[in-house]
């Protein structure tokens, strides 16, 4: 189920979101990035989860992965495809539980717009969808609760503990963590962590 006040926003926001904010904002996650695709073998099947203006799925697609988006707004959905000719299932967090067959999945803060109680459901179809050594990025806001920033998006909110160990319990290797702090959509500061994690490999 998406939440009807987060879609509006993006949806009222998609021309700035993806044509200024989008192409800025990653600019320091090269090192998030690097260390995902290191876990890749050539040719990966990736999965972009939440990919707004589909501009990582283009960069993945572009270093060589069979990559394609998902995301439940159907007008990011729709730039991501004009844009970038990124192939988007327009789907919300519930489709998690139909995913297979991915060597990968990037879920660069998009889960943070999921409710807490559904989380651990979340992070279990994401290790069903993934063979043993696949991989996941996943980019978290810090804080504690839920609540809505001023533009009325919900967030839920964890501690860098609280992830690692949510992550560990859905059966993943937390590989590395990396905080950042930087100026999102909303137009303040927020501080942020990306794991990089791994479904422990065979053998």
């Amino acid at each position: 189920m998406t939440d009807a006040e987060t879609m509006q926003v993006y949806a009222e926001a998609v021309a700035r979101y993806a044509e200024g904010f989008a192409r800025t904002k990653d600019t320091d996650q090269e090192e998030d990035y690097a260390a995902f695709t290191a876990l890749l073998p050539d040719g990966a099947k990736v999965l972009d989860l939440g990919c707004g203006p589909g501009h990582w799925a283009a960069r993945m697609r572009g270093d060589g992965y069979a990559a394609e988006g998902m995301d439940a707004s159907p007008e990011m959905a729709a730039y991501a495809r004009d844009a970038y000719g990124i192939e988007v299932t327009l789907a919300d967090f519930s489709a998690l539980a139909q995913l297979a067959g991915y060597d990968g999945i990037w879920a660069n803060f998009s889960l943070l717009h999921a409710p807490k109680a559904a989380f651990p459901t979340h992070l279990a179809h994401i290790r069903q969808a993934l063979p043993s050594g696949g991989a996941l990025a996943l980019g978290m806001k810090l804080g504690s609760g839920e609540s809505r920033d001023h533009l009325g998006r919900f967030y839920a909110y964890y501690s860098e503990a609280d992830l690692i160990e949510r992550v560990t319990q859905a059966g993943f290797n937390v590989l590395s963590t990396r905080r950042g702090h930087g100026e999102g959509l909303a137009g303040k500061p927020d501080t942020f962590v990306v794991l990089i994690a791994q479904v422990p490999p065979q053998g």
